[in-house]
């Protein structure tokens, strides 16, 4: 829902959006924030009004980190082109981000998307496999492309799952059983391998976010991930670990979401965050894997990876490393957790906190049985804007608060965060 502007200004721009877009975007939150500036953790609107931004993952290290953007200036102003030229770019960068991973993951391929480069490791695993079925949490986002969209159910109910696709219920930490987590997971991805063979199909892979962010951030405990992963491997299908999300440090242990379940994927995905807001996406493949695909198809993608690209990644990882933003994510993010769960046992509707990291999601529920509050998160995640904090929603039934803000937030910023969150959950409950 969106209510009408008091600002004539605001009033305008949404007219005008609605005429020139048309219908099928959205925007954040009841009253649509106008954003004009964005520096570090904070955002600014048009009238100047600071805003702590606890939500967008996309720009990692900070929104317009000097480095960044002063790398993308000073490629832009040499050259850019596509990936049929040879240039060094494309190889230090896809040499750097290959040695921060397994080293069984020896290729790497470029995208400007998170969807592109999850329909290309989707195109990769059913030519290395020859199956074709795809399996996917039952409320995962994979991606907009076609074939994507038929296997991201958040996408809403009005989007119709693949005919190849198959979903299984998320790990959820919070409502299973303690100690059967993994047990629990594995076995619906098996009942998912025994309904394609139902229908004359077998799984080419399975495909996950490793924090489960859309399903409610699912993170505990580590090592859940292998006996699904395990039975997958068992039916002739490879691990596809979509690290959109996780990836790059965020959950503070690690560099990549999957280390935390000590697995080596067949193929990993990335996107949004690598080049803090600039398109580059991509994937890395053990050759292995990729080598049918290579044999079989020619690829090529006319702006994934380009020189401004991959420029804008390499001060990405420059940035991560001199700043120390590992250890700062696991630091920050324990600190905030901690605050968080203060809240918990001061709030009945808050139910659990979980996440690692900088990937943290707070449940709100209605009552004892853990129904999902879905009317109270969208008026928390409201009224926090309304003060200058944003944060948004996840889940099946949107009553978790996602948070995931830029890597370089501060404890300061957590305080912050924690203490107007409190204000809000006391003052939505007295009301």
């Amino acid at each position: 829902m969106t209510i009408a502007p008091a600002d004539p200004g605001t009033a305008a721009l949404l007219a005008r959006r609605a005429r020139v877009l048309g219908p099928a975007y959205r925007l954040f939150y009841e009253e649509p924030l106008h954003v004009v500036r964005g520096e570090g953790a904070w955002l600014y609107d048009a009238a100047g009004r600071r805003y702590l931004d606890a939500y967008n993952n996309v720009a990692a290290v900070g929104h317009c980190h000097p480095h960044v953007v002063e790398a993308i200036a000073r490629q832009a102003a040499v050259l850019n082109t596509h990936t049929r030229y040879l240039h060094d770019g494309i190889l230090d960068y896809a040499e750097r981000l290959l040695s921060t991973m397994p080293d069984a993951l020896g290729h790497a391929m470029f995208t400007c998307t998170g969807s592109e480069a999850n329909d290309l490791a989707m195109r990769i695993a059913r030519a290395h496999t020859g199956h074709e079925g795809l399996i996917v949490t039952r409320f995962a986002y994979h991606g907009v492309t076609e074939a994507l969209a038929e296997a991201s159910p958040s996408l809403g109910q009005y989007v119709t799952l693949g005919e190849r696709v198959r979903t299984v219920p998320a790990p959820d930490s919070y409502r299973g059983t303690p100690g059967q987590i993994g047990a629990a997971f594995a076995d619906g991805v098996r009942a998912a391998i025994g309904d394609l063979r139902a229908h004359g199909m077998r799984p080419a892979a399975l495909l996950v976010d490793t924090v489960f962010s859309s399903d409610g951030i699912f993170t505990d405990p580590p090592g859940f991930l292998a006996e699904a992963v395990a039975a997958v491997r068992a039916a002739g299908g490879i691990f596809i670990a979509d690290e959109v999300q996780p990836g790059l440090g965020r959950t503070g242990d690690h560099f990549w979401g999957f280390q935390r379940h000590g697995l080596v994927p067949d193929i990993v995905t990335v996107g949004k965050p690598m080049g803090n807001g600039h398109p580059l996406a991509g994937l890395a493949a053990r050759p292995e894997v990729l080598a049918a695909f290579g044999r079989r198809c020619r690829y090529f993608n006319t702006f994934g990876g380009n020189p401004v690209a991959v420029a804008s990644g390499m001060a990405v990882l420059d940035v991560i490393e001199r700043e120390q933003l590992g250890a700062s994510v696991r630091r920050v993010g324990e600190h905030l957790r901690g605050r968080l769960r203060q809240l918990a046992r001061r709030h009945a509707p808050v139910g659990e906190v979980r996440g690692a990291g900088l990937f943290v999601g707070v449940e709100l529920v209605a009552d004892a049985r853990k129904t999902p509050a879905t009317a109270l998160a969208a008026r928390v995640v409201n009224e926090l804007r309304r003060r200058g904090v944003l944060v948004g929603t996840t889940g099946p039934h949107a009553s978790i608060l996602k948070i995931r803000p830029p890597m370089v937030f501060s404890a300061a910023q957590a305080d912050l965060l924690a203490d107007t969150l409190d204000a809000v959950l006391g003052e939505v409950a007295a009301g």
